[in-house]
C-alpha cells in the first residue's frame, strides 16, 4: 500500500500530514509556506509512494463554501496539472482549528508553546487526516 497525505491549506502556511504505508496511523508531516509548497510536494513525492491527496474543504456552518475556498482552487488545478496520477479528495475541515487547539491543550504544551502557528497547521492537517481514516 502507499501513503495518504493530507493537506491543510492555508494562505501563509500549510500543514501536511501523512499515513505509515498501512493507511493505519496518520502522523504530522511539517508545514510549509504556501508560495514553496507544490516545490516541497515535487520532492517529497518523488521520494515516497502517495496513493491519494486529501484536501481540507472548508465550509461555513451552513454547508456554503468559506471565503478560503477562493484560495485553494488555484492549489486544485497545480496538484492535477503536476500530479495528474494521484487522485485528490476534499475532506470536510471545520472546528478542525478548534481542535487542533485542544490537541495542543491536552498534550500539555504551555501557552507560548501552543501559539506556533506552523504546529497548528500541522496539528490540523493530521485531524483532516484521522477524519478520513476514521470515516473509511
Amino acid at each position: 500500500m502507499a501513503r495518504i497525505l493530507a493537506v491543510d491549506f492555508g494562505k501563509v502556511r500549510t500543514g501536511l500530514a501523512v499515513t505509515d504505508e498501512l493507511q493505519i496511523i496518520a502522523s504530522g508531516l511539517t508545514t510549509v509556506n504556501t508560495k514553496e509548497l507544490i516545490a516541497f510536494l515535487k520532492d517529497y513525492l518523488n521520494k515516497e509512494d502517495v496513493e491519494l491527496i486529501l484536501v481540507g474543504e472548508p465550509k461555513q456552518m451552513d454547508n456554503t463554501p468559506s471565503e478560503s475556498e477562493a484560495l485553494i482552487k488555484p492549489f486544485l488545478s497545480q496538484l492535477q496539472t503536476f500530479f495528474p496520477s494521484i487522485p485528490v479528495k476534499r475532506v470536510d475541515e471545520r472546528f478542525t482549528s478548534k481542535m487542533a487547539v485542544q490537541t495542543l491543550i491536552d498534550s500539555g504544551l504551555k501557552k507560548k508553546q501552543r501559539q506556533n502557528k506552523a504546529l497548528l497547521d500541522e496539528v490540523s492537517a493530521t485531524i483532516i487526516l484521522q477524519s478520513y481514516l476514521y470515516n473509511q
